[in-house]
């Protein structure tokens, strides 16, 4: 897969900026409005998944080996074990217990340790559903015809 006409990998390439800093703006407002870091994590990864479909499988230079996606997944998972772990540590001895301040209801800053969970959950989403992706165009590319 070479990728497509210069016409569709330049409008790719301007969609999915604007779907990539939508999927950051859900992640991040997920605890003001509905969304979050599942569906913000799923418009993160809905962007890479175009870009990809419109270069080919050579614009990220993929081979079957452990990728950086993978890499990132771990650590946003483990990001949200210490944070939980945090709360056992900081809070009242409950696991996911928020331990920081609550701030304004209604602004950016109000809601404690949700917004990292969203930014780790956003963040981990994205990344497990573009490997996903990638692992089926690796294997398809590789399977006989």
């Amino acid at each position: 897969m070479k990728g497509m006409s210069i016409i569709v990998k330049k409008t790719a390439q301007l969609i999915s900026g604007m779907i990539f800093i939508y999927g950051i703006y859900v992640i991040v407002h997920g605890h003001l409005t509905p969304g979050g870091g599942f569906a913000g994590g799923v418009i993160l990864a809905g962007s890479l998944i175009l870009v990809t479909l419109a270069y080919g499988e050579e614009f990220f230079k993929l081979v079957r080996e452990e990728m950086g996606t993978t890499i990132v997944e771990s650590l946003a998972t483990i990001s949200v074990i210490l944070i939980a772990v945090g709360g056992f540590l900081f809070g009242s001895k409950i696991f996911f217990n928020n331990f920081l301040p609550r701030g304004t209801v209604g602004e950016l800053v109000s809601a404690g340790v949700l917004p990292l969970y969203n930014i780790f959950v956003g963040t981990e989403v994205a990344s497990s559903i573009f490997i996903i992706f990638l692992s089926l165009i690796i294997f398809k590319e590789e399977s006989p015809k």
